[in-house]
Parts: C-alpha cells; sequence; structure tokens
C-alpha cells in the first residue's frame, strides 16, 4: 500500500529539467493572507474602531521600486467591518513596525511621534558636531548655562517654601516618638490585661470542676452508706449475705457462709469433720438388751452422756450426736453378745 502523503517524487532516469516551461507572472501579483490588525485604527469613511488583534482576509503584494537596505516592503489591503471601506497599509522595517497608508488614521500616536521627534533633533544635532567643533563648543555653553539656571530656580523654590513653611519638624518628629511609644505602651498593658483574664476565668473553671468533684464524692458516699446502711441496728443480724460466682450458665448468687462454717464446717458436712475427729478403737460397754422386756427399743443416749472426742492435736471436741436408727441398735446389740459369748 502507498503512502497517503508522499514526500519524495519519482524522476525517471530521462528527466531533463530545461525542458519544463517556466510561467511568467507578474511581480506585483497579490496573494490572499490570513492576518491580524497590527495597531489600533479608525475608518475614515464610517468612523468605526477597528481593534488590534482582529483578524482579516488580506491581499498582500509587493511594493514595487522600494525597499529597505535590500528588504522588499509588503503592502496589505482590508476592509473595513461595517461599510466595508478599502484600508492599505504596509512594512516598515526601519522601525520594526507598520506604517498606515490610506483609508483609516492610527489611534494613540501622539507618545510615537513625540519619540520620533526627540530622536529627529538628537540626530540632527550630532551631524552638526561631526564636522563643527564651534558648535561644540557652544552647544556645551549653552547646556552648562541651563543648568545654572535650573539649579538656581531650584534654590529659589526651597527658599520660598522655607520662609512660608511654618512646621517644625523637629518638633513634628518627637510627637511622633512620643506617639509611637504611647501606642507601644498600650499594646504592652492590653496583653497583660487580657493575659490577666484569661489566668482569672481558668483559675475559676478550675474551682468549679474541684467544687463538682468534690460535691460528686459526697453524693457517691452518701449513698453507698445509705445502700449498704440497714435502717435499724439490728437489721445486719436478719441480712442476708450473699456472693456471686461466675459459673458458665452465667453470675450465679450463692449464700455467703456463716464464720464459724468458715473455719469448722457446718453440722451437716461429715467430710470436713472427719479428717479432724478420731475415732476410738475400742467401743463403748453397752448394756445387754433384755428380750424378755417388751418390745420396746433402749432409746438413744443422751446429749448430756455424750463423751468428748479426741483431736489429733490432742485438744478436745464435743463430739455432736447422730441420731441412730432400729436397725443401728440391732446390729450394736449382735456385736455386744458375739463379745460377751468370746
Amino acid at each position: 500500500m502507498s503512502e497517503r502523503k508522499v514526500l519524495n517524487k519519482y524522476y525517471p532516469p530521462d528527466f531533463d529539467p530545461s525542458k519544463i516551461p517556466k510561467l511568467k507572472l507578474p511581480k506585483d501579483r497579490q496573494y490572499v493572507v490570513r492576518l491580524m490588525a497590527p495597531f489600533n485604527m479608525r475608518c475614515r469613511t464610517c468612523g468605526e474602531y477597528i481593534y488590534k488583534g482582529k483578524k482579516f482576509n488580506a491581499r498582500k503584494e509587493t511594493v514595487m521600486n522600494e525597499d529597505y537596505m535590500g528588504l522588499p516592503i509588503f503592502r496589505f489591503y482590508i476592509k473595513c467591518t461595517r461599510c466595508l471601506a478599502e484600508i492599505t497599509f504596509k512594512t516598515d522595517p526601519e522601525n520594526t513596525d507598520y506604517a498606515m497608508e490610506h483609508g483609516a488614521t492610527r489611534n494613540f500616536q501622539a507618545e510615537k511621534l513625540l519619540e520620533e521627534e526627540e530622536k529627529k533633533i538628537v540626530r540632527d544635532r550630532e551631524e552638526e558636531e561631526l564636522n563643527n567643533p564651534m558648535k561644540v563648543l557652544e552647544n556645551r555653553t549653552r547646556d552648562s548655562k541651563m543648568e545654572m539656571e535650573v539649579l538656581e530656580n531650584l534654590q529659589e523654590l526651597k527658599e520660598l517654601n522655607q520662609r512660608q513653611a511654618t512646621v517644625d519638624f523637629e518638633s513634628m518628629l518627637g510627637q511622633y516618638r512620643d506617639l509611637e511609644q504611647l501606642q507601644r505602651q498600650r499594646e504592652v498593658d492590653e496583653d497583660e490585661r487580657e493575659t490577666k483574664e484569661m489566668l482569672d476565668k481558668a483559675l475559676v473553671k478550675r474551682l468549679r470542676d474541684s467544687d463538682s468533684d468534690s460535691d460528686k464524692d459526697e453524693e457517691m458516699a452518701r449513698s453507698a452508706v445509705k445502700r449498704l446502711a440497714p435502717e435499724k441496728a439490728t437489721d445486719i443480724l436478719t441480712v442476708e449475705k450473699s456472693t456471686d460466682v461466675q459459673g458458665p450458665a452465667g453470675t450465679v448468687k450463692r449464700a455467703q457462709p456463716e464464720s464459724w462454717e468458715r473455719s469448722v464446717g457446718g453440722l451437716g458436712t461429715k467430710a470436713a469433720l472427719g479428717s479432724l475427729v478420731v475415732r476410738k478403737k475400742t467401743p463403748a460397754p453397752v448394756s445387754k438388751p433384755s428380750t424378755q422386756q417388751t418390745g420396746t427399743k433402749t432409746p438413744a443416749p443422751s446429749s448430756s452422756n455424750a463423751q468428748p472426742a479426741l483431736l489429733q492435736n490432742g485438744s478436745s471436741v464435743s463430739q455432736p450426736l447422730v441420731p441412730q436408727s432400729s436397725s443401728s441398735l440391732s446390729l450394736l446389740g449382735a456385736y455386744t453378745d458375739s463379745d460377751d459369748s468370746d
């Protein structure tokens, strides 16, 4: 596939450029170009303002028999945007600018004209001084005389101002210094006052916080005492103590044991007392119950006949009474019979 945009052309081997006919075109031919207005202008026909930077489709041509140091000068033709009157301007390579020809007037050109006039005066003077040394001396004398006159006029104006002026600069400066010092002192006093106010506010706030904390502590102590203290002095004997036990199913409340139960154990706990009580090896002599009597059974011995048991450390503790059933009594009687027979 061939390229769409071809830059190199094909030249056959028998190509002869001298055989190509030359196109004869006039030197002052015109081209259509797109440009912007190089300066602000006003149409002379209708008075329309054309501002710098406005775009036009202009016709461009080369000015015949006119150039600047071998550089050609071009002329441009545009039309007014309102009345379609033709406006022309050309390039000015000497001043690196554009020059208006006809159809409009250039705006804001007074400063440019003044600069051109000054440049022209300086140029003429340099040309005169180049070939005439007396002219150089005259120009220097005139310049020095003019400078002296300017200095004298300036001195007179200063003296006139001093005579008419009634202002004492020293007093004015002193007053300004006093005002500046007073302003600084005022700022320092204001800063100290603000700092004192901030400290007072912080102290009051701290005292209020401490008062509120103490009031809260007193209220909490009162509520705790009120919750724990009974209404009467004897209510403590009837208050049931309980402890919380953390179990797998949650918190379980359990009655708190009494002091004697924690030290020795309850009356019904045989395991706790078993390690403390030493049993006698020889059973106590018991009288043989008569079988001829009525079928009433021998009553259990009273608590007054109970003998104290000896502990391992030698101390004596009264053995609690355990009620005996009829079966235990019969076994006891059989055991005693066997001992007597032996």
